[in-house]
């Protein structure tokens, strides 16, 4: 890639904040150079006071085709779209934006894709089962849709932010009726449990469901990439439950990813 590299070389960002436990700018940037495109994808940290200030930078770059988004800012990244794709425009969110024929940004939220595909790799299937999401956030509103999409019976939705989690379930039942509010985050009588939430990204964060409670036959997917292996998934492997990782969910998306940012999809 280095010898590659130069002034004709686009560029693509992954904005964040935090940024160190984001795993795309290797794959993605070896994504284009298998399929031939001198691109490179550049991690940035952005503090949200600035938000904005580098949105409107990157959009006035030459330079720039894309970004992948990731938190806090992936409703932030949707409302300045230009165009959106269908789920993107229900769920008011997107991770990644391309460049549209008019030169803005047109968006697309790949995070469900990346869930499912890793619980589907993990051996469980979706449809039929019970499910628990836990965080109503960008990355939880797309794996919520993703279940449901996927066949799942039935899903409840926690957050500690009951605003955030109603406004989710309001989204979900345009086009799924069976999904409600979890009072607690209690996975006894689901089947799949979904870790949205950024609970084991820092070291001595609670555990984002009780973990007491799981029972083998049960599966537990993490969206939290650093550490690898995050508490919950720890927890949850010595009770027997089948598991994917949030770097598991990141793997089994990254093609999607940068073939639509290649605007190859």
């Amino acid at each position: 890639m280095l010898e590659r590299l130069s002034g004709d070389t686009r560029l693509y960002f992954t904005v964040g904040h935090p940024i160190a436990q984001v795993k795309s700018p290797g794959g993605i940037t070896r994504g284009f150079e298998q399929r031939g495109a001198n691109a490179v994808l550049v991690p940035i940290e952005v503090p949200p006071e600035q938000i904005d200030t580098f949105l409107s930078v990157v959009t006035a770059a030459g330079n720039v085709d894309g970004m992948v988004v990731t938190v806090p800012y992936k409703f932030r990244a949707r409302a300045v779209c230009d165009t959106v794709s269908p789920r993107g425009e229900l769920l008011g969110a997107t991770n990644v934006l391309r460049r549209n024929p008019r030169g803005l940004w047109h968006g697309d939220m790949t995070d469900g894709i990346g869930f499912c595909n890793a619980v589907a790799q993990a051996g469980f299937a979706i449809r039929g089962k019970r499910c628990l999401l836990v965080g109503a956030g960008g990355a939880g509103s797309a794996i919520g849709l993703s279940l449901l999409d996927g066949g799942a019976a039935h899903l409840s939705v926690f957050d500690l932010d009951a605003d955030r989690r109603d406004a989710l379930i309001a989204k979900l039942r345009t086009r799924h009726a069976a999904v409600d509010a979890a009072a607690a985050a209690d996975p006894t009588g689901f089947d799949l449990i979904a870790n949205a939430s950024p609970a084991g990204m820092r070291k001595g964060d609670p555990l984002p469901v009780d973990v007491d409670r799981l029972a083998p036959g049960m599966h537990v997917g993490d969206v939290v990439t650093a550490p690898e292996v995050p508490p919950l998934i720890e927890a949850a492997r010595r009770r027997g439950c089948s598991t994917n990782t949030g770097t598991e969910m990141y793997l089994a998306q990254v093609d999607v990813m940068t073939e639509f940012l290649l605007g190859r999809d």
